[in-house]
């Protein structure tokens, strides 16, 4: 029997595996944009008109065009394959909803961790989270027009990449673009598991 949203959007009759994925990266870096370019249901948002208040804790360096911030998560659903469909998960980017972020990394199958090149050190934290909570994770560095551009091997030494984790381009406001570290996570994590099994 298919299971139907409030949306009146099915799930494939051969669907058999659901993946939770996280979305992580620093504030303002493109994670609501990327779950709404991609989810095929209407996705939930928790994006509030940031206050004066927000400002005095939240670092805008820069981001003087962001007026909305996300305050707990986004959440939206990709079948990605007839048989596999991702639940994704993005987390808020501030320091002070960390606590938040923990909640959300629970049950996940991996994550993926966006980058803007013009702020490569803030998203530290996030891979760090990922590590931390075990979890295989690719890079997607999010291509602001405005940012500067690396090669593979600067980026990865920057980020201090293990040679195993997937760095991927992407644009997430473009749907088929914001697939592919979605695409590159499953293949990733579709790879670790036929590593386990064979040991």
């Amino acid at each position: 029997m298919l299971s139907k949203s409030s949306e009146g959007h099915y799930l494939a009759p051969g669907v058999d595996q659901s993946v939770k994925v996280v979305v992580l990266g620093p504030f303002a870096v493109g994670k609501t944009t990327l779950v709404g370019a991609v989810s095929e249901i209407r996705p939930a948002s928790t994006e509030e008109r940031m206050t004066k208040a927000g400002e005095t804790v939240d670092t805008l360096r820069g981001l003087s065009d962001k007026t909305t911030t996300t305050v707990a998560l986004d959440f939206g659903r990709l079948t990605l394959t007839e048989d596999i469909v991702l639940y994704l998960f993005g987390g808020p980017g501030q320091p002070r909803f960390s606590f938040i972020v923990d909640e959300l990394m629970k049950g996940a199958l991996g994550g993926v961790v966006l980058v803007d090149t013009a702020r490569i050190t803030q998203s530290w934290d996030a891979m760090e989270r990922m590590e931390e909570a075990g979890l295989p994770y690719v890079v997607a560095v999010n291509t602001f027009a405005d940012s500067p551009r690396y090669g593979e091997a600067e980026l990865r030494g920057s980020l201090d990449l293990a040679p195993s984790t997937p760095l991927v381009e992407c644009d997430v406001r473009r749907r088929e673009s914001a697939k592919k570290p979605l695409i590159a996570l499953v293949s990733h994590l579709l790879a670790r598991r036929s590593l386990e099994s064979a040991s």
